[in-house]
């Protein structure tokens, strides 16, 4: 179907018009309501300043446009039978989305003590933005939403994110004037490109400008249609125009806009998977122009308020104390005829709920809001299948993400049929050495194609685009209705997300208390290209800070996970894979890393999460060690285990003991994080008074953090990413961090007592082999034959 094409879709008869319009008028009634009053619901007395909350909380402006496009979304569900989900971008739009879920009665469905009549009806008020009772945003609690609309720009990608793999939804998007200005939402619309008509679902946005945000005007609803126009349409949309603020035509035209935009859509959708239409569709957008504070307060106090910024949040603020504004909140709930709207026991009467779906077609009773009741386990397979042999630690190499690149392979293979898992990453997963999964899968697409490229597939599962933001949001939206993905990223660009997956881990932390919602796939990051070896990209590629974000938040709710090489990789991916309500992060190596760990080995440490390799240290048992050597990660394990070996080799009498870990939040208390140890596991396993040097691969200051109240704290010394870099030789860059394993050593003899005297001679040595490093690798542009050889022989 061409752009051009215009389709006539039937006038709405006066029957269902007036219907629609008692629906919206209904829903508004129970927005006003919930923003203002505690009491006396119906209004079946004259409202009094008792009725009213003491602290008016909520946001009145966007809630009429977005019970508008609620009102038209039941109709033509219900007229057309279709399986729709909707995504509520505009911030605060709690109230809108729980009156018109109260409405249809899902509400009433997840909260048996909200009921459809008067009591409920007070309960629905009183509880919104009060102590004990509901957030303003359409929240983890509101029935139907996958999406809170807290922070803003991520609604559309979310609605993407929802509709791939998904061929029969239909995900509308209300995106608000505010969030259409984020940098998030402005990526976001080049989704189109990669959405499949044959295999996903279908998108309809809808952006709502009401013309103003909290205290300015908005961009887009300032511009003029035409130039509003070609932005859309330069986005790959056909827009749709519904503009107005008389109620009855502004229903009669959005109800053909609705009608036009589902036409098109069935159009594109029938046209791809017949093979009738090959190029890249233009799908449509429809472009909602209705007043701020639509059927409110015209005038407060001598001032507009109606269609201004001034009906953003709550238009009448002094109702207890300003009886003409307690008189013009009256008037303004009593102008939506609550006595034609609900019965004397406040019921919605019939012809409010004319248009309303039934069963799980309802906006708020859609499985596919609540995805953990259609996820399937993932079908992975054993990882003996992929595991590296390992006779001897320390001697081959392997590059870790590219082992793991062959289980997604499989993994991909595995869902090609059911198609309920995606990797996503921006534009690295070759660069991440995941490129094995293009074998059963390629990279989605759906713009044009050249020659040269390689691995372009309409049909693909591997998304790519340069927006961490972008490919954040689909995987939420994907994890969100019930499907599997991980997202590999560079690990110093990950923190462009850091608000986002702030969010995710606060609606986990949430969903976790909510019974009815079932638990959903973990979101999985594989953070590589790592601070370590970034030495060619240099400074502005080293940021390891992500774990320590992460690791700020909800206990129950993340995990962090350092593996030491490809098999201890394997196991920790296979565990993040098959959990459910975690953000799992991994932070691996891409570069050849020496295999340390037999799979079965592998398994069983990832397992404990920290643990001694005593074959890699001196104690024989008889004693306590005399230091600990302790390692997160996989270049400090290298340094760990050389530093080991050079003090085996310089110091045969000193007990040395090697612990390595894996999972990094073991270091906490128990009291603190599930996975925490007791202070008796951790104080058996680093000692309570010897000293400990802890290489990590992140910020020093982390561990210090985590650890800070072990009885042994003051004697643990942490060794990593000081924010030193440059463009410099892989072991230039923990020489200039002091994480080698010559600063190692010297740390050691600095550490144990007595050993500063004995063993000048060896920390002199140490010294002396950093200094010729300096001269060497400026000489000779690589690194020391000592280290560049290095392999275990222990």
């Amino acid at each position: 179907m061409s752009d051009d094409t215009r389709l006539a879709p039937a006038p709405l008869e006066e029957d269902e018009l007036r219907s629609l319009d008692a629906h919206w008028r209904a829903a508004n009634y129970l927005a006003v309501g919930q923003i203002y009053l505690m009491a006396n619901p119906l209004l079946t007395e004259p409202l009094r300043p008792e009725h009213v909350k003491p602290r008016l909380l909520g946001h009145w402006g966007t809630s009429p446009g977005l019970n508008l496009v609620h009102t038209h979304l039941n109709r033509v569900i219900k007229a057309r039978g279709l399986d729709a989900l909707c995504i509520w971008g505009p911030g605060h739009g709690g109230p809108a989305v729980l009156a018109n879920s109260w409405l249809e009665g899902s509400y009433t469905e997840t909260y048996p003590d909200i009921a459809r009549d008067a009591a409920g009806m007070a309960r629905l008020f009183k509880q919104f933005s009060f102590p004990g009772g509901v957030p303003s945003h359409v929240a983890p609690e509101t029935p139907g939403s996958i999406h809170e609309g807290g922070e803003l720009g991520y609604s559309l990608s979310h609605a993407y994110g929802a509709a791939l793999d998904n061929p029969d939804l239909l995900v509308a998007c209300v995106i608000g004037d505010g969030e259409a200005e984020t940098g998030p939402l402005a990526a976001s619309w080049h989704s189109n490109k990669f959405l499949d008509p044959v295999n996903d679902g279908a998108v309809l946005p809808i952006l709502h400008l009401n013309g103003y945000k909290i205290a300015n005007p908005s961009v887009l609803s300032r511009l003029p249609e035409r130039e509003l126009d070609e932005l859309l349409r330069g986005y790959g949309h056909v827009p749709i125009h519904v503009t107005g603020d008389d109620p009855m035509s502004v229903h009669r035209a959005m109800a053909a806009a609705m009608d036009d935009a589902l036409e098109r859509i069935a159009a594109i959708q029938s046209g791809a998977r017949e093979g009738r239409v090959a190029e890249r569709p233009h799908w449509p957008v429809i472009v909602l122009r209705t007043p701020k504070g639509w059927t409110g307060p015209a005038e407060v106090d001598g001032l507009p308020v109606e269609g201004t910024w001034r009906a953003h949040q709550v238009p009448l603020a002094a109702v207890r104390d300003n009886p003409e504004h307690l008189r013009q909140l009256e008037q303004w709930m009593r102008s939506y005829r609550p006595e034609e709207l609900f019965d004397e026991h406040g019921a919605p009467r019939p012809d409010v709920l004319a248009c309303v779906p039934e069963g799980s077609s309802r906006l708020g009773a859609n499985p596919h809001a609540n995805g953990g009741l259609l996820l399937r386990e993932l079908p992975l397979p054993p990882l003996e299948k992929y595991a590296v042999e390992v006779d001897k630690p320390g001697v081959t190499l392997h590059e870790p993400t590219r082992v793991l690149g062959d289980l997604l392979q499989d993994v991909m293979h595995a869902t090609s049929g059911r198609r309920d898992f995606r990797l996503v990453g921006p534009d690295e997963t070759a660069s991440n050495r995941l490129q094995a999964v293009y074998a059963a899968s390629g990279k989605a697409w759906q713009a044009q194609v050249l020659q040269v490229d390689e691995h372009l597939e309409r049909h693909g599962r591997v998304m790519e685009i340069l927006s961490e933001h972008t490919c954040q949001g689909w995987l939420e939206g994907y994890l969100l209705t019930g499907r599997h993905g991980l997202f590999s990223c560079y690990e110093a660009f990950v923190h462009i997300v850091d608000s986002m997956v702030n969010q995710h881990i606060k609606w986990l932390r949430t969903t976790r208390r909510l019974p009815w919602r079932a638990p959903i796939a973990s979101l999985n990051y594989l953070l590589t290209s790592h601070v370590w070896r970034q030495d060619h990209n240099g400074f502005s590629h080293q940021d390891p800070g992500f774990v320590d974000h992460i690791l700020n938040k909800s206990p129950e709710a993340v995990r962090v996970y350092f593996p030491p090489d490809a098999n201890t990789l394997l196991s920790v991916a296979d565990h993040a894979l098959r959990s459910k309500d975690y953000v799992n992060v991994i932070v691996a190596g891409k570069q050849p890393c020496f295999d340390w760990l037999s799979m079965e080995q592998a398994k069983a440490h990832c397992a404990r999460g920290a643990g001694i390799w005593e074959w890699a240290g001196t104690e024989d048992g008889s004693r306590e060690p005399d230091a600990v050597l302790a390692c997160a990660g996989d270049v400090p394990t290298q340094e760990v285990l050389a530093a080991a070996r050079l003090l085996r080799r310089h110091l045969p009498g000193l007990a040395v003991r090697v612990v390595n870990v894996v999972d990094i939040a073991r270091l906490l208390p128990s009291e603190e994080h599930p996975h925490g140890m007791s202070d008796f596991e951790y104080d058996g396993l680093f000692t309570a008074d010897k000293p400990v040097i802890f290489a990590y691969h992140g910020y020093p200051w982390l561990i210090h953090r985590l650890a800070y109240r072990r009885t042994g704290h003051r004697n643990l010394h942490v060794r990593g990413y000081k924010e030193i870099g440059t463009t410099t030789t892989p072991f230039d860059m923990v020489v200039r961090n002091d994480l080698d394993r010559y600063r190692l050593v010297m740390d050691v003899i600095d550490r144990v007592p007595g050993l500063a005297v004995r063993a000048a001679a060896v920390r002199q040595q140490m010294e002396d082999v950093r200094h010729r490093h300096h001269a060497w690798i400026r000489e000779h542009g690589t690194d020391l034959p000592e280290v560049a050889d290095w392999t275990w022989d222990g």
